[in-house]
């Protein structure tokens, strides 16, 4: 009969061996990877592209410099954003995409998604008037559950314009609200003699609400020039800003730093161009847009998660932020690899139904009102 310590020793010898099968077995169960959990599994496949030739005129305009867009699901159509600083203004355009539950097989061509525009609508003040001239430069571009329309403007550096961010009627443009923006995002010069706020063509270029509406997301296409590195080294952080919206007056609730993509060795122009919320639990599709003389127009589709992101709002300036944590991001696409030039992508939309009934998103160009530069339109099937 085995002593009380022999079966001490037993006992211990017994549950080593369980803890190595444990261990032994654990080796063979899939690893969940820190990155999956913080985002989500999406793929976008490539599914036609679309142009509208660079002489386009509608309603005695010249259709161009679309820089922002965004779907109205209800009545099937998209609203896109001219920045033009003459004459602020949207058009409302129709995609003819193949119907996504055909009765019949397709007949010849009818699988070539068509564009065309069917509205213009000026931008007017809160008096009905149409904004003047070189008041704002119109580049972002939501539509809100209560049927109106939010827009940004990155202002207009030569007539001292500041950027905003203001709600119109959908049907009449004329303003409804101006959302609240930190005085440190306005244009000025310290005390010092340093520059401070949005720098020119560099502010709000990035305009998104989440599916329930209620959250207005809106980010600088660079750095503040207070956040620029007087050196000129280091990362580049875009402002994001976050607004709670819908009952009463909108909210600036809190405000996170983006961390732009390097500069390739030739590139001339770099930004952030556009978010798109993709839920309501802080990830987003984000599009970076670059220039090169030598490569032309290049852009990246990148994954955004705002877990676990330091909340800045109130820094003027960032001076040492290796305490503040950017928001994360993954590569989802990088567009140069398509096989096709690309042109001056800056709207980001998801769009109609697809046959594979996934949703669509469509990928716009400002074409800059250059002649020869047709305005481009990108579509792709989003899976999950």
């Amino acid at each position: 009969m085995p002593t009380i310590s022999r079966l001490g020793r037993w006992w211990r010898f017994c549950l080593l061996i369980a803890s190595l099968a444990i261990a032994l077995t654990s080796c063979n169960l899939p690893q969940v990877q820190a990155a999956s959990r913080l985002f989500l599994d999406l793929r976008l496949d490539f599914v036609a592209q679309v142009t509208l030739p660079s002489d386009t005129t509608f309603a005695h305009t010249s259709v161009g410099g679309l820089s922002g867009i965004t779907y109205d699901r209800p009545r099937n159509q998209f609203y896109a954003i001219s920045d033009d600083r003459q004459s602020p203004r949207f058009y409302t355009l129709r995609l003819n995409l193949p119907d996504p539950n055909p009765s019949e097989p397709s007949v010849s061509g009818s699988s070539i998604p068509e564009l065309e525009i069917t509205d213009l609508t000026l931008l007017k003040d809160r008096s009905t008037n149409p904004i003047p001239p070189n008041q704002a430069d119109t580049e972002g571009i939501a539509l809100t559950p209560e049927d109106t329309l939010l827009v940004s403007s990155e202002g207009v550096a030569q007539s001292e314009s500041p950027p905003w961010i203001r709600e119109f009627d959908r049907q009449n443009g004329q303003e409804l609200r101006q959302y609240p923006l930190p005085n440190y995002f306005i244009p000025q010069m310290t005390e010092d003699g340093e520059p401070m706020g949005v720098r020119d063509n560099l502010g709000f270029e990035s305009l998104t609400l989440s599916p329930t509406g209620d959250r207005l997301f809106a980010a600088t296409e660079s750095a503040l020039a207070q956040d620029l590195a007087r050196d000129g080294q280091g990362p580049i952080y875009c402002r994001l800003l976050h607004y709670v919206r819908g009952v009463g007056d909108p909210i600036l609730i809190a405000e996170h730093l983006y961390p732009l993509e390097p500069d390739g060795e030739w590139d001339i122009a770099n930004g952030l161009v556009e978010l798109l919320a993709l839920d309501n639990g802080g990830h987003f599709l984000s599009l970076e847009r670059t220039f090169s003389v030598s490569a032309g127009f290049g852009a990246k589709l990148f994954q955004v998660s705002l877990a676990g992101a330091t909340d800045v709002l109130g820094r003027t300036r960032l001076g040492n932020n290796s305490q503040v944590r950017p928001v994360q991001k993954q590569l989802l696409l990088d567009l140069r690899t398509l096989g096709f030039s690309l042109d001056n992508l800056e709207g980001l939309s998801f769009g109609p139904a697809l046959r594979d009934h996934h949703s669509s998103l469509v990928i716009i160009a400002d074409n800059d009102f250059q002649p020869q530069r047709p305005t481009q339109l990108l579509i792709f099937d989003v899976a999950d």
